[in-house]
Formats: C-alpha cells, structure tokens, sequence
C-alpha cells in the first residue's frame, strides 16, 4: 500500500487535489457572488420602499392637502419597524415623525442622504423609548411648503449581510472540508485499485503466471483495463507453456536423429568400415540433416508467423488462383500415389494476406491428405475446396482416409504431436502447427471436422 509521505508523488493525488482546488475555488467565487448580489438586492429594495412611500406620500399631499399628510406621517411613524420618517414645516421644525434632528442640509436642499440618528417611538404624549441608528433617507419638498423625510435603518440590512457572509464563510468551510474529503477517497480508492493491479504483476515477476487481475464487476475502466491486462497474461502465459513444450519436444524429437547421425558416422570412422558402409553412413546423415534443417525450418516459420511478422507484407490477392496452383501442382503427386485429388473452388474470391504463407499452409493441409488418404484397398480421394460462407472465407482440405478421433483434433495442432498410427509416416508433426499459426496471423483459425470417413481441414477467414 502508499505511503502517506509518498502520496503527494502519486498522479492520481496531485491530480485529485488540483481539480478539488479548482472546485473550492469556483465555489467560493460563486458563493461571494451570490452574497454580493444578495446583499445589493436587499439595498434596492429598501430603495424602492423609500421611493414608494414618497410617491404615496406626495400623492396625499397634492390631492387632499397638509393636513392629511400630517396624519398619514404621523401614522407611518407610529408603526414598528426600520421606517424613518420626518415632516417639518418651511423652517425645518419638525411637526410630526419618528427622529428628533436631522443633518442640515437635509433639510435645506433635497436629495438622499445617510446619516446617524436617534429615533423615538412614541406611544403617548409622554414618548418612548430612544434608539440610535445609522439611515439611508430621501427628502423631498411638498407643494404645501412642507419638508418630507423618508428612510430605512441599515443597521437591519446591514443584519442580513452580516448573516450573508456567516452563510458564505460556513458554507465555504464546509465546501473546502467536503472537497479534501471526496478528493482523498477518490484518491485512496483509485489508488487501492492500482496498488491491486502492482500486486498482482509482483507476484506474476515472481513466478506465478497463474495470478489474475481482480475483476471488481463494476464495469469502468479500471475493469476494462483489467480484462485487457488479463487477456494479455493468457496470452503469455499460452506462449511460456507453449515454448516449454516445444522445447521439451525439441529435446524429446531431435534426440533419436541426432544420437542416429552420431552412431552413423562413428561406426564409419571404424577402421573395419568398408567404402561403402561409409558412404552409406555420410548419404544417411545428409538425409537426416536434411530433415533436421527441415524441422528447424518449419519452427522458425511457425514462430515468425506467432510474431506478426511475416516474410511478406499483407496485400490484396487473389485468393482463388493460390488454392488452384497447390491443387493442380499435387495433381500429378495424387495420381501416382494412386488416388484422386478434385477441386470445388469458388471464382473471384479475394482476400487481404500473405501469398507465401497462405500457399504454404494449403500445402501442408495436401501434404497431410495425400499421406492418410488411403486406407487399405478403399480408393483414396482428397478435395480440395475454397467457398465464401456470408462473412468468412473457407479454405478446406478434405480426405476419406482414417480421420482423427474427435478428442485428439485439437492436441494434433500443437506443435510435434503426432498419434501413434502416424508414426509410421514421414514428418515431424509440425505441418498443422504452421497452418493453425497463419490462420491466426489472418485473424483466423483452423478447424479439424469429421468428413465421414475421414477429416475435413477448414481454414476460416474473416472476409475484408
């Protein structure tokens, strides 16, 4: 598992702490603004109540005259609440409202102003109750000739903004400790999972090509990337067996010609060897060089069509005329051993690959017919066919010889598997090998399927 000293080096957490650092900050600038606006929308409120009371007010004084905007100000004053409210004659002597002074020039020349006061709430001819405030007041000089003063207590509003920005530092907080605790199980999980995945190739370094990449089932991409992860170990994996096996049937199948070649050529070196034992022994071990170079030949084909690296690149050909050059080149080899070799071959059919290796493995595939083809007295008979089936292309070699048994049709694939009935037959075992390795290479595969007698060899293709 990290380290907490190692966390800060990790991607996964500077990431994680750059976007929560963005967020906090896109919060915080979203917060003030909401504050901000909050703040100034109470001010335009308490403007537009001002500036609609004047207008009510002004209203009275021109239709019904002084006397009834004496009373509605006097009215308006006796009412609780952050109204100021002022109405004095022409001198400035205040005749009815709820403050005792106003600054001078609030008085002698209309306008809005902000000032501190002492306001008195009457409730009698005895009075009330004094406060002190600070207020925002608009005034204005009715045609009866009297002074008219309206206005509103901030230190109410200026409440609300205090209980604005106590709602913007608390929700801040919260945003910032909300964003590092997300940001760290985010962090510690995305971890865990990648400490997971670092576990397991450590144990797969160790030599334990078996372990896996746990598979949460939660379909992300941690899961993609773990089904992809371990379809590649398959595939090593297969490739560690698959080379071990061949090296153990490298050392197994070469072993006989080798140890063979060495008694050929020590019995010649004999000094009772006559000429013609000797040179019966270097033809002998000519041939079985030859087949050695043979083999070896074959497993470097094998291997650098499993690589992906054929000798030739992959082209538009033509796919119909490879299949009836091999065919019509055994023709003459299926005569004189005897036996009778047709073709169902489709016209026009094309396909992306390689020539050299597509031949070689029909080749293969007619070698091995014309080898088991024949079963005692019973005429043998191999077809040689190429058809499209919707979206694949078929390649088959058909014989009605013995057959395989269906349980051995996938192990004589592998690489110097031969059963025990062909051992008898020249070969090394590596001919279907080749054929299975360049239908893979062609994003295909090989089939071995009962022809009743016999074995039928398919090639499946996907078309282009």
């Amino acid at each position: 598992m990290f380290k907490l000293a190692d966390l800060w080096r990790t991607t996964t957490v500077r990431l994680t702490a750059t976007f929560v650092l963005i967020f906090v900050l896109f919060s915080v600038l979203l917060l003030g603004i909401i504050s901000y606006q909050s703040s100034i929308q109470i001010q335009r409120q308490q403007t537009a109540d001002i500036d609609r009371e004047v207008a009510a007010i002004v209203q009275v004084d021109k239709n019904r005259g002084f006397r009834a905007t004496i009373i509605a100000v006097d009215r308006l004053s006796r009412m609780p609440g952050p109204g100021i409210y002022f109405l004095g004659d022409p001198t400035g002597q205040r005749i009815v409202g709820n403050v005792e002074t106003l600054p001078p020039e609030a008085i002698t020349a209309p306008g809005v102003y902000s000032f501190d006061y002492d306001k008195s709430q009457p409730f009698g001819e005895d009075g009330g109750p004094r406060n002190k405030g600070n207020a925002v007041v608009r005034s204005v000089a009715l045609d009866s000739g009297l002074l008219l003063v309206v206005g509103r207590d901030v230190v109410e509003r200026r409440g609300y903004t205090a209980i604005i920005i106590q709602s913007f530092v608390i929700g801040v907080v919260g945003i910032l400790v909300f964003s590092i605790i997300a940001g760290l199980f985010t962090a510690f999980r995305v971890l865990r999972r990648i400490d997971t995945i670092n576990g397991t190739a450590t144990k797969i370094m160790s030599g334990n090509l078996s372990e896996r990449v746990p598979i949460t089932g939660r379909k992300d991409e941690f899961d993609g990337l773990a089904t992809s992860l371990n379809a590649m170990l398959d595939r090593i994996e297969q490739l560690m067996v698959g080379l071990k096996e061949v090296t153990d049937n490298v050392a197994h199948d070469l072993k006989t010609p080798l140890t063979r070649l060495r008694n050929k050529a020590e019995n010649a070196l004999r000094d009772t060897a006559d000429p013609t034992s000797r040179t019966e022994a270097l033809e002998t071990t000519i041939a079985e060089s030859d087949k050695l170079i043979r083999t070896f030949n074959a497993l470097l084909l094998i291997a650098r069509v499993e690589a992906g690296t054929p000798s030739g690149a992959l082209t538009d050909l033509d796919l119909t005329t490879v299949v009836a050059d091999v065919a019509e080149l055994y023709l003459p080899v299926a005569e004189e051993e005897g036996l009778t070799l047709t073709t169902e071959i489709a016209e026009g059919v094309r396909h992306r690959g390689n020539r050299e290796l597509l031949g070689q493995a029909v080749v293969n595939l007619v070698e091995n017919a014309l080898k088991y083809a024949r079963v005692g007295d019973r005429p043998g008979h191999i077809v040689v066919g190429l058809q499209l089936a919707g979206e694949r292309t078929l390649i088959s070699v058909a014989d009605n010889g013995p057959g395989i048994p269906e349980a051995d049709r996938a192990r004589v694939i592998e690489r110097f598997v031969r059963l025990d009935e062909s051992r008898s037959e020249a070969g090394s075992g590596l001919g279907l090998s080749l054929v299975a390795a360049v239908a893979r290479l062609h994003r295909g595969e090989l089939r071995l399927e009962d022809n009743a007698p016999g074995v039928r060899a398919v090639i499946d293709l996907p078309v282009d």
